[in-house]
């Protein structure tokens, strides 16, 4: 989805662990190795935009990990939503910033599947050694998501 305000955009990063591995694409547009996401729609919440946009880039259905309280909750236009497992805002460009909410998840598959605008068919499933090979160049941002989600959710 393209930009929906001027100065800033709320996001989504979902780290996906599959066994012991954390799935990076290399993004077509900056080059770099990172999370599946992207933009948060006018329409929905963070976590239907982190279950889309995994849906869209990679193809699989993945489980959301963390907690949401239980509230006994009396009206119908409120909903508690899990929280993110980190937050973050960076600089897209001069004049815009997008703060990301930051998920883990873990999917019964590693069958990726790459489709839809935003579709990367440079992928890869990372081991723990493999996120420190200097050949792949990570952002220590992504890094530290990448390797915080095998270590919480790794077998």
């Amino acid at each position: 989805m393209p930009h929906i305000h001027e100065k800033i955009d709320f996001t989504v990063e979902v780290f996906i662990v599959y066994h012991n591995m954390v799935l990076l694409r290399l993004h077509d547009k900056y080059n770099k190795w990172l999370s599946v996401g992207g933009h948060i729609e006018l329409d929905e919440d963070p976590i239907e935009a982190a279950i889309r946009e995994v849906k869209e880039e990679v193809g699989l259905d993945v489980k959301l990990i963390g907690e949401t309280i239980d509230v006994d909750q009396t009206r119908v236009d409120y909903k508690e939503l899990m929280p993110p497992r980190f937050l973050n805002q960076h600089k897209i460009n001069e004049t815009h910033k997008h703060i990301s909410f930051v998920y883990f998840a873990k999917s019964e598959n590693d069958e990726v599947v790459a489709s839809g605008d935003d579709r990367s068919d440079n992928w890869h499933w990372f081991t723990l050694q493999e996120l420190d090979d200097p050949k792949y160049n990570l952002q220590l941002s992504t890094k530290y998501y990448a390797q915080q989600a095998l270590k919480e959710l790794g077998e």
